[in-house]
């Protein structure tokens, strides 16, 4: 285990080493070399530049853009929430960490519904009792213990500092806190940092609450965090707002290194998340019926493409309502959903001809269903590091509670367990009892960082919120760069569609289908709806040569791609 040291003479050297640097903020798709950080905040991404400029890994950027991202995209970056993290190192070896947040030990089945077993609205959502157990900052710790390679403080500095000097708001940073502000110092029940005037771009957003939590993190690593004040003024605010979360669930909650979710497709490797991830499972069933079906054989967003991705997506929503849960817990017949067989027997009754409704897609037969604010970066350095983190609070800003003088925002991560089997979520997707309400139990996710490899070499990692639709966007982005040889960029704004089990519905992203595309799917039998966005990815590729290509969309966000 690497120890921090306190002395003075550390503190000068290592944050002499913190000063800002020059680092190429680069235009869209743009290539560089030597490293890339993309993610949905600039000052966030230049934090991780900055750290593999000095000297720092993929691992500790990636560790220096998650706590950056707690401070200037606090909609979903996070220290209050969870998320996952998927790796492939310079020596080939690949992995995956859960940080997902955890119910509390007091917590029961039945805590979403009234006495005549009905779910409450809105109580898996805003307030402390829809909060989990937060798992970032102990992931971010593990992953260093493991992997960093530069002095813990010299990664969290970058936050502190940003939340000390104040954070330069976006256009879409600052009308988000305007839209929330009033009711996150409701839910909170003090003045916020978010409700201290109407905020415009370029005013400078300043968090001291927060800038002290980050530096009792700083100091202290996990236990700055879990124990001594950060943790009393969680307490208090359990206290207040009568929720669950006690000493003993952060005394006792931990990171898990899991094996992850590996498949072949058409030469790649594809590497993902296990659950409580329901994401690698899904992709990977529906990349076999996708190579199945030969869906290739049709032009990209064509009426039949659309149908067979449709009829593939229905029928792997339709397990993931009924087998899918943290796996400390249940059995997800892991082995069973991934088998050819099986997907075999689930696509044979697809027809190319007409739609299968969802009430007729019944879950496969085995032995015995994000918010669009959650956030998702991609991590790559010249040595051939490769990391994808997706990371949450569940909707936007979480429970809407900031934690007095600690000034940050606790998740609504209770929300996606099953509050009743058979009940959709905020996301629409239906649970079964594998995802249930158990104490310590880690609640089913669709956030799915994802890396593809090639000849044994890094060749990208691929990630996006976007709640149930983060499956199928990252299913798409696989598909267009192996099988229709996109370029990065290309692949990030090519547009997206989705569909799940229920609502029986096809998303088509607003005004990126033709008339045409969209009449013939209606005449298979399809019902159609429009959105504004689907997706909002931050990705990079690796080209043979060693060079870099980040691709994000701008017209989606402040996504920004940082390298040299």
């Amino acid at each position: 285990m690497r120890h921090i040291l306190f002395s003075v003479l550390f503190f000068v050297i290592v944050f002499s080493g913190c000063k800002t640097t020059n680092n190429a903020i680069s235009k869209n798709g743009s290539k560089l070399s030597q490293g890339m950080v993309v993610c949905s905040h600039p000052a966030a991404s230049k934090v991780g530049i900055d750290i593999l400029k000095q000297g720092g890994n993929a691992f500790d950027a990636a560790i220096a853009t998650q706590l950056a991202l707690a401070v200037c995209y606090p909609r979903a970056g996070n220290l209050g929430g969870g998320g996952f993290m998927v790796y492939r190192d310079q020596n080939g070896q690949e992995g995956s960490l859960d940080f997902r947040e955890r119910a509390p030990y007091t917590s029961s089945t039945d805590m979403f519904l009234d006495n005549r077993g009905q779910v409450i609205d809105n109580m898996s959502l805003v307030g402390v009792y829809a909060s989990g157990v937060p798992g970032s900052v102990d992931g971010m710790w593990q992953m260093h213990r493991e992997k960093g390679s530069l002095p813990w403080c010299q990664l969290v500095q970058p936050a502190v500092d940003l939340a000390q000097n104040g954070v330069i708001l976006t256009f879409n940073e600052a009308e988000h806190m305007n839209e929330y502000a009033q009711i996150i110092d409701s839910v909170s029940k003090f003045s916020t940092a978010y409700g201290q005037k109407k905020w415009k771009a370029g005013d400078r957003f300043i968090q001291q609450d927060l800038a002290t939590t980050l530096t009792a993190i700083r100091d202290y690593g996990r236990n700055g965090f879990y124990k001594g004040a950060v943790a009393t003024n969680i307490k208090a605010a359990m206290i207040t707002h009568y929720g669950l979360i006690s000493q003993k669930d952060l005394d006792e909650y931990h990171a898990v290194w899991r094996a992850p979710i590996v498949t072949s497709y058409k030469g790649y490797q594809i590497t993902m998340m296990p659950p409580p991830s329901s994401g690698g499972i899904m992709i990977s069933q529906m990349l076999y019926g996708f190579e199945q079906l030969n869906l290739s054989q049709y032009p990209l967003n064509s009426v039949q493409y659309i149908h067979g991705l449709t009829e593939l997506q229905r029928r792997a929503y339709a397990d993931r309502s009924t087998y899918f849960g943290d796996p400390d817990y249940v059995d997800n017949h892991e082995t069973e959903l991934l088998s050819k067989e099986f997907v075999k027997n689930k696509i044979k009754n697809i027809s190319m001809d007409h739609a299968t409704p969802s009430q007729e897609i019944l879950p496969g037969k085995a032995s015995t269903v994000e918010s669009f604010e959650t956030t998702h970066f991609s991590v790559v350095d010249g040595k051939g590091n490769g990391v994808g983190i997706t990371t949450t609070l569940n909707d936007n800003y979480g429970s809407k509670l900031v934690v007095n003088h600690a000034g940050f925002l606790l998740n609504n991560e209770m929300d996606d367990f099953s509050s009743k089997p058979g009940e959709a979520n905020m996301f629409g997707l239906i649970g079964g009892t594998a995802n249930s309400i158990e104490p310590g139990k880690r609640m089913l996710s669709s956030m799915t960082p994802t890396i593809i490899s090639k000849d044994g070499k890094l060749f990208a990692v691929v990630g996006t919120p976007g709640g149930s639709t983060i499956i199928t966007a990252n299913f798409q982005t696989i598909v267009d760069v192996i099988d229709y040889k996109m370029p990065m960029l290309q692949a990030v704004l090519s547009p997206k569609m989705h569909s799940q089990w229920v609502p029986d519905v096809i998303y088509l992203e607003q005004g990126k289908f033709s008339n045409e595309v969209i009449l013939g799917l209606q005449k298979m039998g399809h019902k159609i709806k429009e959105t504004k966005a689907l997706g909002k990815l931050d990705c990079i590729m690796v080209h043979p040569d060693g060079t870099l290509e980040g691709g994000t969309d701008k017209s989606k966000g402040d996504g920004t791609i940082s390298g040299y």
